[in-house]
């Protein structure tokens, strides 16, 4: 074993996106032994400020907490690190640049594996938050491949986005999988082809519901679990 791998994962929002994660790293690599998993050090703290709340202008920005764990990952000797939550990722360049770590970017190592689909889709409907929405890295990276955005309304946020999303931190999990569900077909009425998951709790809760669809959807915690298995068998 490579003893200059270490993934850092700055988990915590929430913690059962950063379980689910950690399932998703293990599935990802080809391990025939314990000794041939990938080796992680996880900051799963979910005392960190609600990102969503923070980038609506109703409660304290994370930023300080995030940085907090981020500096603890360097010193438990991260070689590189991962945040499997898109929200989080509007604080990525100040992340960065507090880091001696390199931080893989969850967008980059989705539309990265999008791009190696042999079929791609002309329209893509984006499941997320209103932040990750608002920042626009997705539609910028699908636009790119000349994919076009399919974006949630306002109502559909409010209506089913949110309180499913808040369903999952709380545990209902197969409340949330419906309501996200709805804005799933939402999406899809409007001419979707596939779907992006562009919020950590929302494969956790569809899967609870094991929507028909999931086969439709591009998962970024997945891609980021790909990303980061590939550089840990590259250092083999």
């Amino acid at each position: 074993m490579s003893e200059t791998f270490l993934l850092g994962i700055l988990g915590g929002m929430g913690p059962l996106a950063t379980l689910d994660f950690q399932r998703r790293l293990l599935e990802a690599t080809p391990a025939q032994s314990d000794q041939q998993q990938l080796p992680s050090v996880v900051w799963n703290v979910p005392q960190i400020a609600d990102r969503q709340k923070a980038l609506a202008g109703m409660g304290p920005s994370p930023l300080p907490q995030l940085i907090y764990g981020i500096k603890k990952l360097n010193e438990a000797g991260a070689s590189h690190i991962a945040i499997p939550c898109n929200t989080a990722h509007h604080w990525y360049d100040a992340l960065a640049e507090a880091s001696d770590a390199p931080i893989v970017h969850i967008v980059d190592a989705t539309l990265d594996a999008l791009a190696k689909q042999v079929t791609r889709p002309q329209r893509v409907g984006i499941i997320a938050t209103e932040g990750t929405l608002n920042a626009g890295w997705y539609q910028q990276k699908l636009a790119a491949h000349d994919i076009e955005s399919l974006l949630p309304t306002a109502d559909e946020l409010r209506e089913w986005f949110v309180p499913g999303c808040y369903a999952v931190k709380r545990g209902a999990l197969r409340e949330g999988g419906k309501l996200l569900g709805h804005q799933a077909s939402a999406l899809f009425a409007r001419g979707a082809q596939k779907l992006v998951l562009a919020c950590t709790e929302v494969p956790v809760a569809l899967e609870a519901v094991r929507a028909p669809f999931l086969h439709l959807t591009y998962d970024p915690s997945q891609a980021l679990a790909e990303r980061c298995s590939s550089l840990w068998q590259a250092y083999q």
